[in-house]
C-alpha cells in the first residue's frame, strides 16, 4: 500500500474526490479523547469555533440560519435572495449575527454600502470567479469599501494570482461538485473537489498568495470537512448538511408520515424563476430539526478525525501529509451494511 502526500495526490493521473482518499493515521497519538482537539480557528479576521461557513442558497441561509451559525461559532452567508434583506437594510431586522452577505455582481454601489455597515464580509455570488467582470467588481468593492471580499467559485489555481491582484480575500473552490448542482453534466466543466483544492492549494503555495481557501461543494460528511482541511481549506462551505434543519427558510412538509423542506441550487428554475439556462436542481430533504444538532455531529466527528491524526489543532490537522487512494471495493467496504 502506498502512503500519498498532498503533493502525491495533486499529481495523480486521474480527477480524485473525497470518497477516493481516506487518512493513514502513521504517528502514535498523544491525544487520549476527542474533546482535547481544538476546533476554533480564525477565518477573514473572524474568530470561529469551527471553520464551516454555510453557502448563500435560498433554500440554506436566511437570517435564521446566519444568526444560529454566528451562536455556534460558525459563519453563514445570507443569501441575496432573501425576502428578509429589505428589512434587514430598513433596520426593522437586528443586524445581530449577520456577519456575511452574498451580492450579484450588478449589485449598485449604495447597496453594498448599506450591507458593509453591519457585514464585514461581502460575498460575490457567481459560478465562474474566472471572469473579467467578477474581478472588475471584487476590484470596485475593495476600493471603495472596508470589507473582506470572497469569490466564486474556481475549479483550479490556474487564475488565483489574478483574484488576488483584484483584491480577492477568500476563494470558493469546486464547480459542479455540489449536489443539486447540474454544472459539471450542462457544461462539461469541473474536476474532482479533492483535486480541485489541492490545485488551488499548491498555486497559493508556489507563488505565496495571500488569499485563503473555501472547499465548496461534494462535503457530505464530518470525515470530508476533516479531509477537506487537511487539504488545505481554511474553511469549509456546506450546503445540503445544512438543509433540510429548522432554521432553513421555507416551511417543513409533511408527506408520507414524513417531515421535509425544500433544497435547490442557485441556478434552479425555482430560484431564475424563468425559462433560461438552468443548472440546478430541486429536491426536497428530511428535516432535521434544529441546526445545533448538525453542527454538534461535524463537531464530534472533526475532532474524533484530529485525534486519530494526532493532532490538537486546525493548524497541525492542516500539517496532516498521509493519505490513501480507495479501490471502488474498499470504498464500499466502508459503508454500513444493512
Amino acid at each position: 500500500m502506498k502512503i500519498y502526500s498532498k503533493k502525491d495526490l495533486s499529481n495523480y493521473d486521474l480527477s480524485l474526490t473525497y470518497d477516493d482518499i481516506s487518512f493513514v493515521p502513521t504517528k502514535i497519538s498523544a491525544i487520549r479523547s476527542r474533546v482535547e482537539a481544538k476546533t476554533n480557528t480564525n477565518f477573514l479576521d473572524i474568530d470561529l469555533g469551527m471553520p464551516v461557513v454555510s453557502s448563500p442558497m435560498d433554500s440554506v441561509t436566511g437570517i435564521k440560519m446566519a444568526q444560529a451559525l454566528n451562536d455556534l461559532g460558525c459563519l453563514g452567508v445570507l443569501n441575496r435572495f432573501d425576502s428578509s434583506l429589505e428589512n434587514l437594510l430598513n433596520g426593522n431586522v437586528p443586524h445581530s449575527g449577520i456577519r456575511s452577505v452574498s451580492i450579484a455582481l450588478n449589485a449598485p454601489k449604495d447597496l453594498i454600502s448599506k450591507l458593509t455597515e453591519f457585514a464585514g464580509v461581502i460575498c460575490i455570488d457567481t459560478a465562474n470567479a474566472a471572469n473579467k467582470t467578477v474581478l472588475q467588481k471584487c476590484e470596485e468593492i475593495k476600493n471603495n469599501f472596508n470589507v473582506k471580499v470572497m469569490v466564486g467559485n474556481v475549479a483550479c489555481g490556474a487564475n488565483l494570482k489574478d483574484l488576488v491582484n483584484a483584491g480577492a480575500d477568500a476563494v470558493r473552490i469546486g464547480i459542479g461538485g455540489g449536489s443539486v448542482c447540474t454544472t459539471s453534466i450542462q457544461t462539461g466543466i469541473g474536476i474532482g473537489q479533492v483535486s480541485s483544492l489541492l490545485d488551488v492549494y499548491f498555486a497559493r503555495e508556489s507563488e505565496k498568495l495571500n488569499i485563503e481557501l473555501i472547499a465548496d461543494g461534494g462535503i457530505k460528511s464530518p470525515g470530508d470537512v476533516a479531509k477537506a482541511i487537511a487539504l488545505g481549506a481554511d474553511a469549509v462551505m456546506l450546503g445540503r448538511m445544512l438543509a433540510g434543519t429548522k432554521e432553513t427558510p421555507g416551511e417543513v412538509i409533511k408527506y408520507a408520515d414524513q417531515l421535509w423542506k425544500k433544497y435547490r441550487g442557485s441556478s434552479s428554475f425555482g430560484v431564475k424563476m424563468k425559462n433560461e439556462f438552468i443548472e440546478g436542481e430541486e429536491t426536497m430533504v428530511p428535516y432535521k430539526g434544529t441546526v445545533k444538532n448538525v453542527i454538534d455531529g461535524i463537531s464530534d466527528g472533526l475532532r474524533s478525525a484530529m485525534s486519530y491524526m494526532n493532532c490538537k489543532s486546525i493548524n497541525e490537522l492542516k500539517q496532516v501529509n498521509s493519505f490513501v487512494i480507495l479501490s471502488n471495493s474498499s470504498y464500499l467496504e466502508r459503508l454500513p451494511k444493512k
